[in-house]
């Protein structure tokens, strides 16, 4: 049985989910067999795994650092939001139910067992799993029955380690408040702490670790500096996509409330002639975009009530009237038909909605969910698409026959008689190099030669390396305990 140690946050959105990917990176290039493991997490971007089931993209990027391939496992509960109070609860890799949130708070003790199964399973012949906790262990109003943080390191009797955002402000707050707000037996278990997101000089704050580890006796293991490369990586936040400038080419992405699997946009992100551009509620579509992008969402229906409140379909249509290109992806997609049909009300009431109408196709929603891994040929150029499907509903029409993408030998995707505007269900595909280039090509804005997959894999290197030189990683390892 491998042994494991858990990385807990002082607050939401420390950056665990980096510091655990190069962690795992780090641990493999020591020669270590290790592989994540986050108990519970909650986002709408998800990826699809080999074994036909859906964890959090962090996850997966974080299976990829370990040299792995995603595995349910690795994410055993996912919690996407469907709505302000509930969401759709995936147990190891499956739709469990969708619940609202006090149901959920007062269910989730069920799930342990789940939970501390595909982790023995996780466990089983190697020799280090990272974990990662959400949110904070200090919320110590969701204690009670808790399996994202202290809850499960009990369940587990795993240590702890402690991170801290400097970038924030109030760090020694953080770390020293969450010492005096747990109950003892929590308290007990953090072996270590760290600082993330320093800027600057690190030594400038060993007065702050000193004092740190005077009112809490954690080991200190280190002050991480800020990872200059981090928009390098696949982003968990869309918000995070649009952190770096790019070039002249400007893909622009309306923010959907419920926007999901939007790693379609960071190998774009990463094109260095390719500006991506995430416009948020309250502003146009720029006029002067080569690419208006309509990623996934996890309500299509709301999300697309929402794009009409914020007059972005006047902006789309005023786009395509100029000659712009348009490209829907999964829920995008479904958006840019005639009709939207839920008559089993599986996104709320049943319902039939009006869609933009630049495609003629109409869709219907299903109990269904496809979950497929997929290889598609681009039909204009034979370029082959690696991707993923994570979708409900059917969409069907006279622009289907204008299919763009061939799947196992049948059409998928629709376009317009011009090519002008395309939608399909295929996530991922701008991964693929040579589809890249040819398909930005085809819309009249070539891109640089990039090899995306390979900038990632250096990437994580490089990571690894940087928490080499900012941690005691040898202090952090040797932490990790056997669980039983």
């Amino acid at each position: 049985m491998a042994k494991a140690i858990m990385i807990q946050g002082a607050g939401s959105n420390v950056g665990k989910s980096m510091l655990v990917a190069g962690l795992c990176r780090a641990a493999l290039k020591r020669g270590l067999t290790v592989a994540p493991f986050k108990p519970q997490n909650m986002s709408n971007n998800a990826a699809v795994t080999a074994d036909g089931g859906e964890i959090g993209r962090a996850q997966a990027l974080q299976a990829r650092a370990s040299g792995l391939e995603p595995h349910t496992d690795m994410n055993p509960v996912l919690l996407k939001p469907e709505t302000d109070v509930g969401a759709q609860v995936i147990v190891q890799g499956k739709r469990f139910a969708t619940m609202k949130a006090r149901e959920y708070g007062s269910r989730k003790a069920e799930l342990i067992g789940p939970v501390m199964e595909s982790y023995h399973r996780l466990a089983t012949s190697r020799d280090l799993i990272i974990i990662e906790g959400a949110g904070s262990p200090a919320e110590i109003n969701l204690r009670a029955g808790d399996i994202a943080n202290m809850g499960f390191a009990e369940a587990a009797d795993c240590p702890v380690v402690l991170v801290g955002d400097i970038d924030r402000g109030g760090v020694i707050a953080q770390l020293v408040g969450t010492d005096v707000i747990l109950p003892d037996e929590d308290r007990a278990r953090i072996k270590g702490f760290a600082i993330n997101k320093f800027r600057g000089d690190p030594s400038l704050f060993a007065d702050g670790m000193t004092a740190i580890e005077q009112h809490t006796d954690w080991a200190p293991l280190g002050i991480v500096s800020w990872f200059e490369d981090a928009w390098k990586l696949p982003a968990e936040d869309v918000m995070d996509v649009a952190t770096r400038k790019g070039g002249a080419i400007k893909v622009v992405v309306p923010r959907l409330n419920r926007i999901a699997n939007f790693d379609d946009l960071d190998p774009l992100a990463a094109q260095p002639d390719v500006t991506v551009e995430i416009i948020e509620a309250g502003r146009p579509l720029p006029a002067d975009a080569d690419l208006v992008l309509i990623p996934g969402s996890k309500s299509t229906i709301a999300d697309l009530a929402h794009f009409r409140a914020q007059g972005w379909d006047v902006d789309l249509h005023a786009h395509v009237r100029r000659g712009g290109h348009v490209l829907g992806i999964c829920g995008g997609y479904q958006m840019l038909g005639r009709e939207i049909a839920d008559p089993e009300g599986i996104e709320g009431p049943a319902f039939r909605v009006e869609g933009l109408g630049l495609l003629d196709v109409t869709t219907t929603m299903s109990e269904h969910k496809r979950l497929a891994l997929s290889k598609a040929t681009f039909n204009a150029t034979g370029d082959t698409v690696t991707g993923y499907e994570i979708h409900i509903g059917e969409t069907v029409g006279p622009d289907c026959t204008n299919n763009w993408l061939t799947l196992d030998g049948r059409p998928i995707g629709a376009a317009s008689t011009d090519g002008r505007i395309k939608g399909c269900y295929l996530h991922g595909l701008f991964a693929s190099d040579p589809f890249r280039a040819s398909y930005m090509e085809s819309i009249g804005a070539p891109v640089q030669t990039m090899h995306y997959d390979t900038g990632v894999d250096a990437t994580l290197d490089a990571l690894a390396q940087h928490l080499e030189d900012c941690l005691d990683v040898d202090r952090l390892f040797s932490l990790a305990q056997t669980v039983s």
